[in-house]
């Protein structure tokens, strides 16, 4: 397999804070349409990770690509706008503004300052809201405030204001802390039927919810990949258990 059929393809990637290699030398290869869950202890790297492939943070060395194009050194807006999105542990959604308007604001073409004064509520918009708004579950609330969902229910906005700009490449962050165990099984679902069209990277520690939705599992310990595979192989690869499982 080329480089050019992953959605995304991460090599040598090194960041390095103050001589402390938080991210040291990783390759890293994503399938269109995965599903990737990558697990490990606090400070292995994981968030760290996504930081560069979203371009929060810049790599000190090695490459990052998605759908072939290099992103290293690119702005981050410009990531978003090949097609990147992240959610990050605490959302981020406009609490005084409806579901509806909050999808709404999310539709790229309200981005630039031209798109915002010629920005009308089309009918597109308003199928692609509906769409949205039904992947994940909130079709019944979309006049209600954002403000007043659950905490669960606000994680499925942010994803839903993600799912709006339609990107290829979607990374959640613990999509799950602080959700009722219906709500876990709903996202569940959720991340499974919207990989079907792009791949998704979850950072994850809840093991049950890991087995449940992973397609593959990266484990990383001190910035670096310990294992990869199937959640079974992973789960009973003894250093895995050493250094993460077993505490």
């Amino acid at each position: 397999m080329s480089n050019t059929d992953f959605a995304l393809a991460v090599e040598d990637l090194t960041v390095a804070f103050d001589g402390f290699k938080a991210i040291d030398t990783l390759t890293l290869y994503v399938d269109k349409n995965e599903l990737r869950v990558i697990i490990g202890p606090n400070g292995a790297g994981k968030t760290t990770l996504l930081d560069l492939i979203c371009g929060k943070t810049k790599a000190s060395a090695g490459s990052i690509k998605f759908k072939n194009t290099e992103l290293t050194g690119m702005a981050e807006h410009k990531r978003v706008r090949l097609g990147i999105g992240r959610k990050f542990q605490t959302p981020s959604i406009y609490e005084n503004l409806s579901v509806f308007q909050n999808l709404e604001v999310s539709y790229p073409s309200g981005r630039s300052v031209f798109g915002a004064l010629a920005f009308q509520c089309t009918d597109r918009i308003k199928a692609a809201v509906q769409a949205v708004a039904e992947d994940i579950f909130l079709a019944d609330k979309l006049h209600t405030e954002a403000g007043l969902l659950s905490h669960g229910q606000k994680q499925w906005l942010e994803i839903g204001m993600l799912l709006m700009q339609e990107p290829e490449l979607l990374m959640l962050d613990e999509p799950i802390a602080g959700m009722s165990s219906r709500e876990r099984e709903l996202t569940a679902e959720l991340l499974k039927r919207i990989s079907n069209n792009r791949a998704v990277i979850v950072i994850e520690h809840d093991m049950d919810f890991v087995a449940q939705i992973a397609h593959k599992v990266t484990v990383m310990h001190q910035g670096k990949i310990l294992a990869e595979g199937p959640m079974d192989k992973v789960q009973a690869d003894p250093k895995v258990i050493d250094v993460y499982l077993g505490h």
